[in-house]
């Protein structure tokens, strides 16, 4: 029996290539559609957002910010966002420990229920919200009767942010870790570890990129949701409205300079969001190279 020629497997390597490789003119047609819809529908936009924003100078851009209502939106999104992230994580992790590590009844469910932000209109989210703590609604009298307020108040704000952003971490988290299975746990509990230890020694060192991802994409929802929101803030200068309502009043007011200067900011943070997304994607991608 003859050795096989050393040679033989690239000369076929190289065949494959050749036979499966695309015409030029595809390539460059394919890239050339994805780059026309990438100007025409996001950096003609981005770069408009910032034109329209400083079309009066820098003066008047930063002049925007100095205002007291402008600063209570900024701040009041900042809030919602610090309480609903954390949150989401804390349901995220445990949501998908439970579903990728135990067998249970009504597992199906849950995975469902843990979808349903992403299938209902914000807008009825916030309804939802409104029908349970209104004053007209299920809540509403006794709320009334014991001096409590979540409905038109940040309370409101912060469950309807809650509602619209509980999916993103659960949903990054689920399949990687039913992907890696039980197997590690179970050996660290075999060797005397704690359930403690071996979710902080085992589970979060293999779910940490993960975890930041769904951080990262929970939060930039958090900062920019509008429908549900809107719904339950009830527009009340100063003290209800996020920074995308505080954009849609001033817009409607003709206040072009300082609605746009807003979305700036909040473009600012997409794009600072999209920067640490494009971090944690190379990160996991360079730790899991050598595994393979």
């Amino acid at each position: 029996m003859h050795a096989p020629s050393p040679l033989a497997h690239p000369a076929k390597s190289g065949s494959q290539r050749r036979a499966t490789a695309e015409p030029p003119w595809v390539r460059r047609t394919l890239i050339g559609i994805a780059l026309v819809f990438l100007g025409g529908f996001l950096f003609i936009p981005l770069a408009a957002v910032f034109t329209e924003a400083l079309a009066k100078g820098f003066s008047a851009y930063f002049a925007a910010f100095s205002d007291r209502v402008t600063m209570a939106s900024i701040e009041l999104t900042l809030i919602a966002a610090a309480i609903a992230v954390p949150l989401n994580l804390v349901f995220g992790v445990t949501a998908a420990w439970a579903i990728a590590k135990f067998d249970f009844y009504g597992k199906n469910l849950l995975i469902t229920l843990i979808d349903l932000p992403f299938s209902v209109s914000p807008v009825i989210s916030g309804l939802i919200y409104v029908l349970l703590f209104g004053a007209q609604g299920w809540f509403g009298p006794w709320m009334m009767d014991h001096d409590l307020k979540i409905i038109f108040a940040i309370p409101g704000i912060v469950l309807a942010t809650i509602f619209v952003t509980f999916p993103f971490v659960a949903r990054e988290l689920i399949p990687l870790m039913q992907a890696q299975g039980r197997t590690e746990e179970e050996a660290a509990l075999t060797l005397g570890a704690t359930g403690w230890q071996t979710f902080w020694r085992v589970t979060v060192p293999n779910i940490k990129w993960g975890l930041l991802y769904g951080v990262i994409l929970c939060n930039a929802r958090a900062m920019g949701e509008f429908g549900a929101v809107s719904v339950v803030s009830g527009h009340i200068r100063g003290r209800t409205n996020t920074m995308p309502l505080h954009i849609e009043i001033l817009y409607n007011e003709y206040n072009f300079v300082a609605a746009f200067a807003v979305a700036s900011l909040l473009t600012l943070l997409a794009l600072v969001t999209l920067g640490l997304k494009t971090w944690v994607q190379f990160n996991a991608a360079a730790e899991d190279a050598p595994s393979h």
